[in-house]
This record gives structure tokens, sequence and C-alpha cells, in this order.
């Protein structure tokens, strides 16, 4: 299976939050799955690192890179198709990053590992 981590997921993995399910740890973990990693992510966690809202232990982009590769995760570049299926979306999540996740996950028929209910009112699969 390929699976999408959002922001939430990828920061209880990398730093072994507790809060993190048991089956969102068990999809990470499965060495048979491969897990990838938005940009978004990097974009959500430097805004929130730059406003303080949020601190790590590396410059978002070290951070991010080090955490992709220790893991063996991949890095999903963002598409003109994933900004443009934006505009199409209905406003179950304001959320912008969370509306560019979804966006990626329909275009590429992938389950979002999130604790965010509101993924799965666009019919992604979530897993959780």
């Amino acid at each position: 299976m390929i699976a999408l981590l959002d922001t939430n997921a990828f920061l209880r993995w990398v730093e072994g939050d507790d809060k993190l399910s048991t089956r969102a740890k068990s999809c990470i973990a499965n060495p048979d799955n491969e897990i990838l990693v938005s940009v978004v992510v990097a974009w959500e966690l430097a805004i929130k690192s730059g406003q303080g809202g949020i601190k790590l232990a590396l410059p978002v982009g070290r951070y991010v890179a080090s955490h992709i590769e220790a893991n063996g995760f991949r890095l999903l570049g963002i598409e003109i198709d994933d900004v443009a299926a934006i505009e199409t979306l209905p406003l179950h999540h304001r959320d912008p990053f969370d509306r560019l996740l979804v966006a990626q996950a329909k275009n590429r028929k992938l389950p979002v590992v999130s604790s965010d209910r509101a993924f799965s009112d666009y019919g992604i699969k979530r897993i959780w």
C-alpha cells in the first residue's frame, strides 16, 4: 500500500508521540508500505515554526529531509493538478494545507494517515 502522511501524523511518528494510533503506527512501520510525505508538510511546518507555534530540533528543511531519509519515506511534490483540484473541493475543511493534502490524495487515490476526521468527508480512506 502507498499512504500519505498528514503533518500531525508525520510529527507524531518522528517524535515518538504515544498519541499516534496503533493502526497508524502499523501502517507507517510496515516495510511493505510506501509512505509519502508531501512538500505541504514542510510548508506547514515552516509557517508554524516561523510564527513560533512549533519548535523543531533543526531548521525545517533539514528536519523534514532528515526524517524522510531516516524512515525511508518518499517526498511527494506538488503538481499543478493538485493545486487546480482545490478549486472544486467542497469546504469540509478550511485549512489550506489539509485541502492540498486532500487534493493530492484524491488525485492519486491514496489513503491518508491522519487523526483528522474531515479527510473522510472527502471520500478519502483515512488510516487512524
